[in-house]
């Protein structure tokens, strides 16, 4: 049987959760109001356009995935609408899963496949 959790535990545990998510708030507040400033409202995976209400559907992704680095210029930002950015993070968690590799960390080789390879010799007419 799991122990009781007592009235203090709980409280703190509440409180923990309410200032973390207080600092997170803080955080994004920032770097998105800045981001918000630097960049046109638009998505950068898709270009759909925001305004009035729905910027709030824009969101701030880090390029990096870090979201402790957050270069005043915004280089390492780039805002993205919900869909794209839950994309985006679904993508990157993939690649961790299957071993691939990580984001901006190379590219696949190309194909060696070569689909017209002998269409020249069905095209040639007999003589």
């Amino acid at each position: 049987m799991p122990p009781k959790k007592t009235r203090t535990t709980t409280d703190k545990v509440d409180q923990i959760v309410a200032e973390a998510r207080r600092n997170q708030e803080l955080r994004e507040k920032t770097y998105r109001e800045r981001a918000l400033k630097i960049f046109p409202w638009v998505c950068a995976r898709c270009g759909r356009e925001f305004t009035g209400k729905r910027v709030r559907e824009l969101t701030v992704h880090h390029k990096d995935h870090n979201h402790d680095h957050n270069p005043p210029d915004g280089s390492n930002w780039e805002l993205l609408c919900l869909y794209c950015h839950e994309h985006e993070h679904s993508r990157y968690l993939a690649e961790e899963w299957y071993g691939e590799t990580k984001p901006g960390g190379g590219q696949e080789p190309p194909s060696t496949y070569k689909p017209f390879a002998g269409l020249d010799s069905l095209l040639k007419r007999k003589k």
